[in-house]
């Protein structure tokens, strides 16, 4: 049985099972995460305290499987769990059961199934997409539009993982049971309790994830690509940062921000298909993918210090972005890189304007690094000295994937048109949203030279910017196991190509 058989039998088996209250559920699909050559996370949820049971074969029919016995899940992670599946052969596909097991451990509830294929060992061809922004701006699971019907456009491509860039929830952003949009036309959403207000709650927070989780489209696609999560602003607020002052938004009865982020991280842990190494996770790490591939998966939102005017001449406790440790990692972990391609996923932009208001002096305050044409200052002297690392200690063949400003665009950075010269030219790949509102385009900043090859926003006086005008996107990243050559395609809602670019690689 191969792998699309497999599923779609346990699928229909389980939609007709009757399953008996007294037995635990599997409430909300499975999950893949952070795949490597020997391993791969597998996530579930149950309704109620309960053991997480993966049984795990290398065949659909599930021969000989292995079984392996997690752990008790309880209301302390929202009844989420996850196991490490180890010692799996690379590059192999992988087939696998979720079961909740009662207290008696004589009872099981229904099987949930999915299926992966490890990272290989050897070259190979290498097939990946990332985007991000999931239900923002009150755009939710829409039923006479089918869902979050980008969700299946992706898992038909059949990648070998996928990277969500962050947004991965709008905890800021209600979902109301309907929206008018500008041609007077209705957008109706699935409501629930927890989407109809700001999350400020830690269980408000975990309503926001479980909402996505009921959309058909996700479900599927969550049972079948192994997942890379990063977070942003709105798994929070927007543009959230330490300084953040509540005070005048209504909408928060809590006014603490480290209140609110301590919440949503926590939540944001449970539910994000991780491998948690440390009793305190990093965000930010390391995915190796073969020889072919290293992906370094940036935290810019968790060591940054409060947004300000940031034009500030030199480094300082005040310029802070990625942080002094994480900078340290990044360059160190480049550093011992022996992949062809380094892929650096990065929550924001390297060189397009976010504003974040004004401060008590009416200066403009800045959400990300760019802050206006000029020198480097500010959060770009990171960025700098982390660009003259690379050029100085000659790592090549490093790509830049981003979402957060909702359209789809492709950057090339060349020294000789920037107004900071000390780095290698690199490339920038933008794409999202994938079910929210379409915006841009964001004003570009001349600081690291950046040239704008591509970019599709909305037009036109009065643009549909809901979902249902179809700019919705995501990109794909193909790796030729033969010649190294990286491509990337930029697609929409429908899986068109609207633009593509091949990069050779770069020998050391």
């Amino acid at each position: 049985m191969n792998r699309r058989d497999f599923l779609k039998a346990a699928s229909t088996a389980s939609a007709f099972a009757i399953i008996p209250q007294s037995r635990p559920q599997v409430s909300d699909g499975v999950q893949i995460g952070d795949p490597l050559s020997d391993r791969a996370i597998i996530w579930a949820r149950a309704d109620r305290p309960s053991r997480l049971i993966v049984e795990h074969a290398t065949t659909g029919s599930m021969r000989n499987a292995r079984r392996i016995r997690g752990p008790i899940v309880t209301t302390d992670s929202d009844f989420t769990a996850r196991i490490d599946l180890r010692n799996l052969a690379p590059g192999q596909q992988t087939f696998f059961r979720v079961f909740f097991e009662d207290e008696t451990g004589r009872v099981t509830s229904e099987p949930a199934a999915g299926s992966f294929r490890t990272a290989p060992i050897a070259r190979r061809d290498v097939r990946f997409l990332w985007a991000a922004d999931t239900v923002g701006q009150g755009y939710g699971i829409n039923p006479d539009l089918g869902g979050m019907r980008i969700y299946e456009t992706m898992r038909k491509m059949q990648p070998d993982f996928f990277v969500h860039s962050g947004d991965t929830i709008y905890a800021d952003s209600p979902v109301p049971s309907e929206l008018t949009l500008v041609d007077g036309s209705k957008w109706k959403n699935v409501t629930t309790e927890a989407k109809s207000k700001v999350a400020e709650t830690l269980d408000e927070y975990r309503g926001c994830y479980r909402y996505n989780l009921m959309d058909d489209n996700v479900r599927r696609f969550n049972a079948e690509v192994p997942q890379i999560w990063q977070w942003d602003d709105h798994e929070v607020i927007n543009n959230w940062s330490p300084g953040r002052d509540l005070a005048g938004d209504n909408r928060y009865k809590v006014k603490d921000i480290r209140t609110l982020v301590e919440r949503a991280r926590q939540a944001f842990l449970e539910y994000a298909p991780m491998r948690f190494e440390a009793a305190r996770p990093r965000i930010y790490r390391r995915i190796p993918y073969g020889p072919l591939l290293d992906i370094f998966v940036l935290d810019l939102r968790s060591f940054r210090t409060a947004n300000s005017y940031n034009r500030q001449e030199r480094e300082s406790m005040e310029t802070a972005f990625m942080g002094a440790d994480q900078m340290t990692w990044l360059q160190q972990d480049l550093a011992r890189s022996r992949a062809v391609w380094k892929v650096i996923a990065s929550d924001m932009p390297v060189g397009l304007i976010v504003g974040d208001g004004r401060d008590a002096q009416n200066r403009a305050r800045f959400e990300n690094g760019a802050n206006g044409d000029g020198p480097a200052l500010g959060r770009e002297l990171e960025i700098a000295r982390l660009l003259s690392f690379m050029k100085r200690s000659r790592i090549h063949n490093v790509v830049w994937l981003t979402g957060d400003v909702h359209y789809t665009a492709a950057h090339y950075y060349d020294p000789a048109k920037a107004q900071f010269h000390d780095f290698d030219p690199f490339w920038e790949f933008v794409s999202g949203p994938l079910n929210a509102g379409t915006f841009g385009p964001n004003t570009a900043d001349n600081t690291f030279g950046i040239q704008v090859m591509y970019q599709k926003t909305p037009q036109g006086p009065r643009p549909d910017s809901s979902p249902k005008a179809g700019l919705q996107f995501f990109g794909e990243v193909l790796i030729d196991a033969a010649s190294g050559a990286l491509t990337v395609n930029l697609r929409d809602l429908s899986g068109a190509r609207l633009y593509s670019k091949t990069l050779e690689p770069q020998a050391k």
